[in-house]
C-alpha cells in the first residue's frame, strides 16, 4: 500500500488535532521568544504601565500580587521560561507531525497528553467558572475522547497474529 493511500485512509480528525497541536506549540514558541527578548526589566516596565493604564490601585490584592511576581522576574528566570517553552513546542511540533502522519504512537502519545490536563482543567471550572475553563475542558475531553475512540478502531481492526 503506497504513502498516498495509507493517508487517504487516515481518520480527518487527526489531521485537525495535528493543526491545533501545532498552534499550541507556534504559541509557545512566540510567547517564549517574546518574553526572552524583552527581558525582565522591560517586561516589569510594561507591566508597570499596564497597571497604571488600567487605573488599578497598588494597594489592592491582584495589583500587588503581580509587582511582587514582576520583582522576581531577572533574565536568568526568563531564559530558563523560554527554554521550557521552546521544548515544550518541539513536543507539541512532534505531536502534530505524528498525528498528520496517523503514527500510532502519536495517538497514545496525543491521549496521554490530554488527559493529563484533565483534572486540573476540572478544578479550574469548578473553582472559577470561567468560560474559558469550560471551553478548555470541552475541547480537551473531545480530543481524549477522540483519540481514545482511534485507538479502540485500530486495536479493534488489528489482524490477529
Amino acid at each position: 500500500m503506497n504513502h498516498q493511500t495509507i493517508e487517504s485512509q487516515q481518520p480527518k480528525g487527526l489531521r485537525a488535532i495535528a493543526i491545533l497541536e501545532a498552534g499550541k506549540g507556534l504559541l509557545a514558541l512566540i510567547v517564549g521568544l517574546a518574553l526572552h527578548e524583552l527581558g525582565g526589566v522591560e517586561i516589569q516596565a510594561l507591566c508597570e504601565q499596564m497597571l497604571r493604564h488600567l487605573r488599578l490601585n497598588p494597594a489592592g490584592e491582584i495589583p500587588s500580587v503581580i509587582h511582587k511576581a514582576l520583582t522576581s522576574v531577572d533574565d536568568r528566570n526568563l531564559t530558563i521560561f523560554a527554554l521550557g517553552t521552546l521544548l515544550y513546542a518541539i513536543v507539541r511540533f512532534i505531536e502534530a507531525y505524528g498525528l498528520w502522519r496517523a503514527f500510532g504512537w502519536t495517538e497514545w502519545f496525543a491521549l496521554a497528553s490530554g488527559a493529563i490536563y484533565l483534572p486540573f482543567e476540572v478544578y479550574e471550572v469548578f473553582t472559577t467558572g470561567k468560560t474559558l475553563a469550560y471551553l478548555a475542558l470541552v475541547m480537551n475531553l473531545l480530543v481524549v475522547g477522540y483519540m481514545a475512540l482511534i485507538i479502540q478502531k485500530r486495536y479493534r481492526n488489528k489482524p490477529s497474529a
